[in-house]
């Protein structure tokens, strides 16, 4: 049975555990107001988040419009220029064709080709960096022309700075002075285009070799070449498939290209292979070849110090009597001429071109 003193004990046990529960009561129900309040918050970020979204959308389409409206104008306006620059090239294409055997600069500017070069030199220790050039400049000229060097730079000066010189043109005819012909020429300088400054870089091939030391056969070139092709497309020899073959001017030298990558390399290793040629087993050099790319050319004008350019010459006389006479005016001493060492005259109607070489003097 029950005595009192356990049952007080028991209430006592249970107002306890009552207090407890409500104090757990009142923090969950503060978790749980904070929880609200959280989520309530949480719950405003993101419609402020899907609104900013809904807004950047907005301008990003407004952004990418006007982006294609930009990228159209820009194209028109590329157009345009395309246009006016084929326009601007064609009026100087035509300016050019006007002035072309007018204005010697001009000329010297368009005839400047592209041209594949072949290094033909001597390298020594003491210049193994520098490349020798040898000028070779063909300068165009017009019709009722004429190109005379002098031996004497003083002379070709003198001639310049007169400007005009009037010519006899019945020179060695005893004519009364009303009977005589006399025509009227223009001196002028004659200004080169010189490279200043040039800058080549070099490519090895890697299908291409050289082949040095060529004997002088007595079969012609083609029957050279067929039979170095014949010997290099062999594998057993080393070599393969030959797409093209070619002998280089007077150089005892030929170049030889396969057609796959991987043949020429082991050649070029080997330096000197044994290569029968007729009757007869020749050692002949193997060499990489290497081609070279002009990347930069400067230019300079350089005044030719003995020669003048004479215009003007009227279509009176054939060619050698005229070419005579214009000799016999300018040599003479008392129209300010001197020694003559070369003319050439090009008659109106004709064109020609002159070639102007390293002056060993």
């Amino acid at each position: 049975a029950l005595t009192p003193e356990h049952v007080r004990r028991e209430i006592e046990r249970c107002k306890e555990l009552c207090s407890a529960l409500e104090q757990d009561h009142v923090k969950l129900q503060r978790a749980t107001e904070a929880v609200e309040q959280r989520t309530h918050k949480l719950r405003k970020e993101k419609e402020l988040l899907h609104e900013n979204l809904k807004q950047q959308m907005y301008l990003n389409r407004d952004e990418e419009i006007s982006l294609q409206v930009a990228i159209f104008l820009a194209r028109e306006e590329n157009n345009r220029l395309m246009q006016k620059k084929q326009m601007l090239n064609k009026r100087l294409e035509d300016k050019r064709k006007r002035v072309f055997w007018k204005d010697p600069e001009m000329m010297l500017l368009s005839v400047l080709p592209e041209k594949r070069m072949v290094f033909k030199g001597l390298v020594t220790n003491k210049d193994e960096n520098k490349l020798m050039l040898t000028p070779l400049i063909h300068y165009p000229l017009p019709g009722g022309s004429a190109l005379i060097t002098f031996e004497k730079a003083e002379v070709a000066q003198r001639i310049i700075e007169a400007k005009e010189h009037v010519v006899d043109l019945s020179c060695g005819e005893e004519l009364e002075e009303l009977d005589r012909c006399r025509a009227r020429v223009q001196a002028a300088p004659v200004d080169l285009l010189l490279p200043s400054a040039l800058e080549i870089r070099l490519t090895q091939s890697s299908r291409s070799i050289i082949l040095s030391g060529l004997p002088s056969l007595d079969i012609s070139e083609e029957a050279l070449l067929d039979k170095l092709e014949i010997f290099f497309s062999k594998t057993k020899n080393g070599g393969g498939e030959v797409e093209s073959r070619e002998l280089l001017d007077n150089s005892g030298q030929a170049v030889l290209t396969f057609v796959e990558d991987g043949v020429a390399e082991p050649l070029i290793e080997r330096e000197h292979i044994q290569v029968p040629l007729g009757k007869q087993t020749y050692e002949l050099k193997v060499s990489p070849c290497i081609s070279g790319d002009v990347s930069n050319l400067q230019l300079q004008p350089s005044r030719c110090p003995r020669t003048v350019l004479l215009s003007g010459i009227p279509d009176v006389l054939s060619e050698e009597p005229m070419r005579d006479i214009l000799e016999i005016h300018f040599q003479k001493p008392s129209r300010g001429g001197g020694e003559v060492d070369s003319l050439d005259y090009v008659p109106a109607g004709r064109r020609g071109v002159a070639v102007f070489t390293e002056d060993a003097g």
